[in-house]
C-alpha cells in the first residue's frame, strides 16, 4: 500500500516510490471503444476535448509463485532466473564416475594366454582353459563360450583375465578367474577381449590415461571384491566404443603399456 504520508499532489513522486519499493504499476488508459469516440468517428469529425484524459496508476501487490522469478517493476516483463539443477546433475555424474573408476582400478585384470582348452565333461555349455597370467602356475578357468566361440579359436589365444574373483566350483572344476568378453545387446555375438600385440603376459591392466598407471592402487582381495560388490558396481559401466575400444563409462580407456584393449569387431557392446 502507498503510505498515507506520501504527498498525493505529485505523480512523479508516486512513480518514484513504486520504483524504490518494488510495486508494479499498470497504466489505465481510456479505451477507444467509448460511445463518444464511436460517434465522432462515424461523423468523420475529430473529437476535440478541452481536457485530455489523465493517466491513472493502479498499484497491484506482488504475487508469489513457486518458481523463482525476478520482476521488472512498472512493466509487464518478467525474467526467470536460471537454475543450476542441470549443472549439479552433471557434476554428480562426474563424481560418481570417478568413484567407479577408483573401484575399477582395484580389480586385478591381467594379460593372459590360453595354453590349452577343452570341453567341460559335466557341462555342455562350458569350456575349461589353462591360462598363463604370469604366475608360477597357470590358472584353471571355466567359461560359458561353447555356444559362441569354436574350441580351436581358443588355443594359444591372448586374453584378458579378471584374476581377483573368489574361486568358484563349476560342475566339479574349480575356476579361478574369468575371461573378459564383449557381447552385443541380444547376446547372440560374443568375442573375447584382446590385449595389444607385444604386451607382457601377466601385466596388469588399468582404466584411464597413461599417467594413471603410476597411481594404480593395490588390487583388492577376492574377499573385498565380494564383500563390497566391486565387480557388480563396475561391470554395468564397461563397454566398447564405436571403434571397438574397451572403456569404462565411454571415457576411461582400458589400457596396457602397449596400448588399448579391444574387441575384434563388436562396437558399442557390453563387457563382462
Amino acid at each position: 500500500m502507498v503510505p498515507i504520508s506520501l504527498p498525493k499532489t505529485s505523480g512523479l513522486r508516486l512513480l518514484s516510490y513504486c520504483n524504490l519499493s518494488g510495486i508494479p504499476l499498470r497504466p489505465f488508459l481510456p479505451t477507444c471503444s467509448s460511445p463518444l469516440h464511436s460517434a465522432s468517428k462515424a461523423n468523420g469529425n475529430r473529437l476535440s476535448t478541452p481536457n485530455p484524459p489523465s493517466l491513472s496508476l493502479s498499484i497491484s501487490p506482488l504475487q508469489t509463485t513457486s518458481k523463482s522469478t525476478t520482476r521488472i517493476f512498472c512493466t509487464s516483463q518478467t525474467v526467470s532466473t536460471t537454475t543450476t539443477d542441470d549443472n549439479k546433475a552433471k557434476d554428480e555424474v562426474v563424481v560418481d564416475m570417478m568413484k567407479i573408476k577408483d573401484m575399477a582400478n582395484t580389480l586385478d585384470i591381467r594379460v593372459g594366454k590360453i595354453l590349452k582348452a577343452w570341453r567341460h565333461e559335466e557341462a555342455d555349455s562350458l569350456y575349461v582353459e589353462e591360462v598363463d597370467i604370469g604366475e608360477p602356475e597357470p590358472r584353471i578357468i571355466c567359461s560359458g563360450l561353447v555356444k559362441y566361440i569354436p574350441l580351436e579359436q581358443l588355443q594359444d589365444k591372448n586374453v584378458v583375465v579378471l584374476a581377483n574373483l573368489k574361486p568358484r566350483n563349476m560342475r566339479g572344476v574349480k575356476s579361478s578367474g574369468m575371461l573378459m568378453a564383449a557381447s552385443d545387446v541380444s547376446h547372440e555375438n560374443v568375442e573375447l577381449l584382446e590385449p595389444p600385440e607385444g604386451v607382457t603376459l601377466g601385466e596388469r591392466i588399468w582404466f584411464g590415461g597413461e599417467d594413471d598407471k603410476e597411481k594404480l592402487p593395490e588390487a583388492a582381495s577376492p574377499n573385498q571384491i565380494a564383500k563390497k560388490k566391486i565387480w557388480e558396481q563396475v561391470q554395468p559401466h564397461l563397454s566398447t566404443t564405436a571403434s571397438c575400444v574397451a572403456t569404462l563409462g565411454g571415457m576411461h580407456l582400458m589400457l596396457t603399456s602397449s596400448g588399448s584393449v579391444v574387441s575384434k569387431s563388436l562396437s558399442n557392446a557390453n563387457i563382462s
